[in-house]
């Protein structure tokens, strides 16, 4: 069998595992998922009235779900992947790691297998959040379909970049609940972003704080895509952001997982 033919057959397995393992014990993805589907409702009922008003132009509720619904789409990513850390580091703190590298299996297929497994969570992730959003009035009746393709494309990709990032953060944690805090921005992110409100609301000194991450220009693009609004340069930023942090999780993850001793 040839090196990307075993490559392939390890890292299928290693994605089954993972897959398994979360049917097993949903509770932790669940938890995760909760926090965008309770924000959503939260903003929505009792905030929306009040922070439609920040949208201008004589904007109600209904605006708001709209202007809300794609900030959370890529929270939930961020969110799904912190499951990601935890199960990584408890991976590497319970002695599986160890038992994998006595094996006759391809060196990455361990951590390919948490990749994918991660962001195909998080895509259903996003659907489920996504359903919630329709049922209380979200519409993208703008989108065309090519549209709706980039906008799947840059959640895949938005997800790839945040999980290779989650996956380093859960080999460099000690245990589950230290990868659970280190892995706490990619929640906190979001919160200081556009998702809630545009920036030209936000006091002047805090603009550039929300502007220069990556949720910012994602939201944007994604907003952009399924609204019909303009892109501008936010597309290209956020896939720079995306093949940045990927390319920087990956090398990190790597480095990471081949120095531990064997």
């Amino acid at each position: 069998m040839s090196s990307f033919s075993l490559a392939v057959r390890d890292s299928s397995t290693m994605l089954r595992r993972n897959l398994l393992h979360a049917r097993r014990y949903p509770s932790l993805t669940l938890n995760l998922l909760l926090t965008p589907v309770m924000l959503l409702l939260l903003f929505v009922y009792i905030f929306g009235d009040a922070m439609s008003a920040g949208l201008g132009g004589g904007a109600d509720r209904s605006d708001y779900i709209a202007y809300l619904v794609p900030g959370l789409l890529l929270m939930t990513v961020g969110s799904t992947t912190i499951g990601t850390a935890v199960s990584v580091s408890n991976d590497m703190t319970e002695g599986i790691i160890a038992r994998f590298r006595t094996m006759a299996i391809h060196r990455g297929s361990v951590l390919i297998g948490h990749v994918i497994g991660s962001v195909l969570q998080s895509i259903m992730s996003v659907v489920l959040v996504g359903a919630v959003g329709v049922a209380i009035g979200f519409r993208s009746t703008d989108a065309t379909a090519l549209e709706w393709i980039a906008a799947f494309g840059l959640v895949t990709l938005f997800a790839l970049a945040l999980t290779w990032i989650a996956v380093g953060m859960g080999l460099v944690s000690p245990n589950a609940e230290a990868a659970s805090n280190n892995a706490m921005p990619l929640i906190f992110l979001p919160l200081i972003s556009s998702t809630f409100v545009p920036l030209h609301s936000m006091p002047g000194w805090f603009q550039p704080i929300a502007e220069f991450q990556p949720f910012t220009p994602a939201i944007e693009t994604l907003r952009g895509l399924l609204l019909g609004t303009e892109i501008g340069h936010n597309g290209w930023l956020a896939i720079a952001w995306c093949v940045g942090l990927a390319v920087l999780g990956y090398f990190w993850s790597a480095s990471k997982f081949n120095s531990d001793p064997k």
